[in-house]
């Protein structure tokens, strides 16, 4: 037997060619617990736990509205494009979120949409001085690289602006190398360290400590941003929701302007 370091959702744990194997609960799917989990299985792994009457708060992020959910897995780990509940039926992202209306289970999810960019926000509580910039980008490079092994290259910023902390992780399909972890799975493990909710196996969530001083978090609010636009209308959004699309159409204006400028 052997513990699972990476994710505590687990049994049936042995060794496997020097590895630790174990099954993740819900799907039974076997993981391997030198890198990160991938999101599905940690969901359908979590739905599974709160129904055994050990309830864990929602998450609380306006980005995604429909929080947790029971999803289908492919047995690799990613999530199936069609993610449905009964008869009710939506298609998602890499990091399962919903892209598009609900609709009855005759819905065609033609492929799996990559989320190439997810932009993480912080909020700090009030300080009598702003942190240091470089200390916090140090601090923040260094976590995501090595608590969860993302390759320095796919965290294209680390913002301060004071009280806010903004991360943003850049991976298309084609960057991406086997073996590469992935930055949907990243966020997850990120969001459930900041909330206390930590899925490692010895239960320490994440101390944000900036040049040896603790930082507390008030807020985190996490973005996606796919390949393709999602398919909502704007009706049917929260208003925070709208809010992230505004910010996403904004930032790939942004992106155009400058490519039309820098081609000048």
């Amino acid at each position: 037997a052997c513990v699972c370091e990476k994710n505590k959702r687990v049994s049936n744990c042995r060794i496997d060619n020097g590895k630790c194997r174990c099954d993740a609960i819900g799907s039974g799917v076997t993981v391997d617990c030198t890198t990160l989990t991938s999101k599905c299985l940690l969901m359908k792994a979590e739905v599974m736990s709160s129904k055994s009457g050990r309830r864990e708060k929602p998450k609380d992020a306006f980005e995604d509205t429909d929080g947790l959910y029971d999803p289908e897995c492919e047995n690799s780990g990613a999530f199936k494009a069609k993610q449905c509940n009964g008869t009710t039926c939506w298609c998602v992202n890499t990091a399962g979120v919903r892209r598009t209306e609900k609709h009855n289970t005759d819905l065609k999810c033609n492929a799996l949409v990559r989320t190439t960019w997810i932009i993480i926000e912080m909020k700090h509580a009030e300080r009598n001085a702003p942190l240091n910039a470089e200390s916090l980008k140090k601090f923040f490079t260094d976590t995501i690289t090595s608590r969860y092994q993302l390759g320095g290259r796919y965290i294209s910023n680390v913002l301060y602006e004071n009280p806010y902390i903004t991360i943003d992780l850049k991976q298309n399909s084609s960057e991406k190398s086997l073996g590469d972890v992935d930055i949907a799975d990243v966020a997850y493990y990120f969001e459930k360290d900041v909330k206390g909710q930590s899925i490692f196996h010895n239960n320490a969530g994440l101390n944000v400590s900036i040049d040896n001083e603790e930082v507390k978090l008030e807020k985190t609010v996490v973005y996606y941003v796919d390949e393709i636009a999602p398919e909502f209308s704007m009706k049917s959004l929260a208003p925070g929701l709208i809010a992230v699309i505004v910010v996403v159409v904004l930032a790939i204006v942004a992106a155009i302007v400058v490519l039309v400028s820098s081609n000048k």
